[in-house]
């Protein structure tokens, strides 16, 4: 069992790549950075939950989607090639992307 030491927001250019099927991924914004520790303190780890409230090792995300890595591309370089679409480039009226 692991327990939650902190959360911090995540910096722009963050993102979690999920692989959805042998040939197909994308990227999701990460919102925050999750410190967590075993409840005995033996170990840490840091976890990034991206805007659609999935994070490697969670048992209930429901996509059956396989966490890839995490990457960083500066904000003024663009999105990823596989990145979800933010709501700015979707267009208005449209539905925003989830956010926790």
């Amino acid at each position: 069992m692991k327990r939650i030491v902190e959360i911090v927001p995540a910096r722009p250019g963050w993102y979690a790549r999920w692989r959805l099927a042998p040939e197909s991924t994308r990227c999701y914004p990460v919102s925050l950075w999750a410190l967590l520790e075993e409840t005995d303190g033996t170990g840490r780890e840091v976890i990034g939950v991206d805007c659609a409230g999935q994070w490697p090792g969670a048992q209930d995300d429901g996509t059956g989607a396989e966490f890839v890595r995490y990457l960083y591309q500066t904000p003024d370089s663009g999105l990823p090639e596989d990145a979800e679409p933010t709501p700015e480039s979707r267009g208005a009226g449209r539905s925003p992307v989830p956010t926790l």
